[in-house]
């Protein structure tokens, strides 16, 4: 995805790289016909107090329950490769870092890199700062609700190389993610990419939470920890948008 001001990106269809559609239960393609318990997802209660239960969440687990992201490396490279930048390497904005999963992996990779990484949840940038690889001369870590708070006041505008959103904009309600992305714009450079990951309709995250008990609003779910997930409006929102998004995951549903 690039920065606005980008100049237009033009390809022959036969140059696009082919990849398989992955299997999909046509259940949850058919969503639209179940009744949504909750028509505004916004005023939930779980979309209000989304922050509180993530900080608890972290608080809970700590660094524990998800697994450093070691496969960014090998399909992003390209974006990160710090080659033919100047000695400083390339500047990343990690939004929604949680304990560091993604931001530690590349440091490790990219020892070039200059990384700010923020989340909405105070329990999770304690957990970045007091990792034994955080440090203040090569990371700024600091609280943020992108949905929100000016990424700008910690971040210095079209200074960002890379924004990375990795199962991030899933755990926001769909009429917060404009808000992220515009956000985002204000610190990217003008041929700066935005690189996504995240759930798609139908994969094993929906099956899982596809009871109507837990379902918020229309393909919108929170867990039983309180957190909440979304599966389909992303991509709804990148075409709509008109985004184009090339997805090349490694395992559908695996944080």
């Amino acid at each position: 995805m690039h920065a606005a001001g980008a100049p237009p990106i033009t390809a022959s269809t036969s140059t696009w790289p082919v990849y398989s559609a992955p299997r999909v239960d046509r259940r949850y393609l058919s969503i639209r016909a179940w009744t949504s318990l909750y028509s505004d997802s916004e005023n939930h209660h779980y979309s209000r107090r989304s922050q509180q239960y993530w900080d608890k969440f972290y608080k809970l687990h700590k660094n524990k329950f998800f697994k450093d992201r070691h496969y960014l490396e090998k399909d992003w490279r390209s974006y990160f490769d710090d080659e033919i930048e100047s000695s400083h390497g390339k500047v990343v904005l990690e939004v929604g870092c949680g304990a560091g999963n993604t931001i530690f992996p590349l440091i490790a990779t990219f020892p070039n890199l200059y990384v700010h990484a923020c989340d909405f949840s105070p329990n999770a940038i304690t957990l970045v700062k007091s990792h034994a690889n955080f440090s203040a001369e090569k990371m700024n870590a600091f609280v943020c609700d992108a949905t929100k708070d000016d990424l700008c006041v910690n971040v210095m505008p079209s200074t960002v190389d890379v924004v990375t959103l990795i199962f991030t904009l899933s755990a926001v309600s769909p009429g917060k993610m404009a808000s992220i992305l515009e956000n985002c714009k204000k610190v990217l450079k003008p041929n700066g990419h935005i690189l996504l990951r995240d759930y798609a309709v139908g994969d094993s995250a929906q099956v899982k939470l596809h009871d109507r008990d837990q379902m918020i609003s229309e393909n919108f779910y929170f867990r039983g920890d309180g957190t909440a997930l979304d599966t389909c409006h992303i991509w709804s929102f990148m075409i709509a948008s008109s985004f184009l998004l090339f997805h090349r995951g490694s395992k559908a549903g695996n944080p």
